[in-house]
């Protein structure tokens, strides 16, 4: 079975988010794809079939350590794959809890990406979050940004968003990895988003991914999605558009654009430029 590599949210043939990608008949057992998963390495890797319809794909996404309901970075990934294999165009794709869509399209530096994530909502976080995260990332209420108050976030899958003040805050994040995977799952986050405001559409953010095993991703689309929503949900002045800047602390500088109406919980538009990097 063919795994592609492929980094998802590339700058300039850089960087990027690697998601392994296979494409198949049918899908391999659960066993089977949690063993390529943990295989592979990489934060996510998706696994695509096709569907009765044309240009229709059904689709599951494991992590090194389990399945995700949903990941930004290896859709991207997965609409350049389906660009390659079956020409540039739109794919329909058919989640475990929610229908969303991807199109790429061939570049210079490889393939172009968008899709259209699942519905986004907020909340204020459940008690005793925001302490248990801040004890475990090290970080006290005053380094907060108290522009953008901490959240729980939806666009497919749960985040928590913690803004901070400073960025040199932002570059200090660390954290014990077996101490996050614990704080995740009994919250059920996939990650916990940390924003620095650069200017209105404009952000460097972290993710700790602990619940999939990795200590940080670099660069989570499923998030940004979500925190789009989220800006919406505040009244920020994002202007439909804002851009996201990852990875960049770990070496991986990641470029995510998210565009986006002004209507409560709809879909957001999530793009980026991916490169190929190699096959197993």
């Amino acid at each position: 079975m063919t795994v592609q590599r492929i980094a998802a949210f590339s700058d300039a043939g850089q960087g990027g988010n690697p998601a392994g990608i296979v494409l198949a008949d049918h899908f391999p057992a659960e066993a089977e794809m949690r063993r390529i998963a943990a295989e592979v390495g990489y934060s996510e890797t998706a696994f695509a079939v096709p569907n009765s319809a044309p240009d229709r794909w059904q689709v599951r996404y494991f992590s090194p350590e389990s399945e995700v309901p949903f990941c930004g970075h290896a859709t991207i990934a997965l609409g350049a794959a389906l660009a390659k294999h079956s020409g540039d165009g739109r794919f329909a794709l058919q989640l475990a809890n929610a229908d969303i869509t991807v199109e790429a399209a061939a570049s210079l530096d490889g393939y172009t990406a968008a899709l259209q994530s699942p519905p986004t909502r907020s909340a204020t976080p459940r008690a005793g979050l925001v302490d248990k995260a801040l004890s475990l990332l090290n970080y006290s209420p005053e380094q907060l940004d108290p522009a953008l108050a901490p959240a729980e976030i939806h666009a497919g899958a749960d985040h928590l968003i913690l803004a901070l003040k400073h960025r040199s805050d932002l570059a200090a994040m660390t954290y014990d990895l077996d101490a996050g995977r614990a704080l995740m799952r009994d919250y059920g986050l996939v990650t916990i988003m940390l924003v620095h405001v650069r200017r209105n559409t404009g952000f460097d953010v972290r993710n700790a991914f602990a619940s999939g095993g990795v200590l940080e991703d670099p660069a989570t689309g499923a998030a940004a999605a979500a925190f789009a929503g989220y800006l919406r949900d505040l009244g920020w002045p994002h202007q439909n558009r804002i851009q996201i800047t990852q990875g960049e602390d770990m070496g991986e500088r990641s470029v995510i654009v998210a565009q986006f109406t002004d209507e409560p919980g709809s879909s957001i538009r999530v793009s980026g430029a991916t490169r190929e990097m190699a096959h197993l």
